[in-house]
């Protein structure tokens, strides 16, 4: 849990993602706190981080990657809950201190052949760096984080606590998790709609699920301005090296909101550094 700006706290949910919009999550808050809206949809969920903070009623929430969908999907049917999240993090934490980078692989290459959600969960809270990457043939490739003793009984009771809070809000609310390309998505909307897409930073992080460039950016703002719906976008703007060319290109038309904030994201370098974020809104 991470407090900003003394009036909006943020919970993050259970995955870590790079590029996760918790220092956004106030600034979209904002935005949205005064509209009506019937459904919040999201075509680039992420970690859901946005959506389980906004907590709206109803929400389609999708994504390309189909294995951070079938993980949401599961606490929903209430296949994987909080205890059994411990129960298995406990056991694998075990086995983890015991056998180091031998276990870590050992499960990557199980998740790469069974696709068990909580395999999945494991990995992502003991790769490096957080990191969700996949290879072309669609396995999951990043290398161990290198913390043998990463499973402590209170960092699994963090997880748990962030599996419970999510669990409450799907049960709590009409939660549905696709696993969709992200026109279909926008292409569901209503005017009583709010889309709220977060696609891979273009030229920055583009190795999350799939690849993300310009041909992709430009179907994304065709599929938005032709939709009947409020939308907003969040992008990069700017850091101290150069300037995200989109914007310009595309996205000036619409209103711009933008704060800075400092990432410690991926393994280069250049990936670590403040960043002026763009909240792009149409209404």
């Amino acid at each position: 849990m991470a407090r900003i700006d003394n009036t909006v706290i943020v919970k993050t949910p259970p995955f870590k993602i790079q590029g996760i919009k918790t220092k956004l999550v106030p600034c979209i808050h904002q935005l949205v706190e005064q509209e009506t809206f019937d459904c919040w949809i999201e075509p680039f969920m992420g970690s859901g981080v946005v959506a389980f903070n906004i907590k709206p009623k109803k929400a389609i929430l999708a994504d390309s990657n189909p294995y951070i969908i079938d993980f949401y999907n599961s606490l929903k049917n209430g296949s994987i809950d909080e205890l059994m999240v411990c129960n298995f993090l406990e056991q694998e934490g075990e086995q983890l201190k015991e056998q180091d980078d031998a276990y870590y692989y050992t499960v990557r290459e199980r998740f790469n052949r069974e696709h068990n959600p909580l395999d999945f969960l494991f990995l992502n809270r003991s790769c490096f760096n957080g990191m969700v990457r996949f290879n072309r043939n669609g396995d999951f490739n990043v290398p161990y984080g290198h913390k043998p003793e990463r499973f402590s009984k209170s960092y699994i009771t963090k997880i748990c606590n962030q599996v419970k809070y999510v669990k409450n809000i799907i049960m709590d609310n009409d939660f549905t998790f696709l696993c969709q390309d992200f026109t279909e998505t926008i292409n569901s909307a209503t005017s009583n709609s709010i889309v709220y897409c977060d696609p891979p930073y273009i030229g920055r992080h583009v190795d999350y699920f799939d690849s993300w460039d310009g041909n992709n950016e430009v179907t994304l703002h065709d599929v938005l301005n032709d939709a009947s719906t409020k939308f907003i976008l969040s992008t990069w703007k700017q850091t101290k090296f150069r300037e995200n060319e989109y914007i310009p290109k595309l996205w000036n038309n619409y209103n711009i909101k933008t704060t800075e904030h400092f990432y410690f994201v991926g393994a280069k370098e250049s990936n670590r550094n403040s960043v002026i974020e763009a909240l792009i809104y149409n209404f």
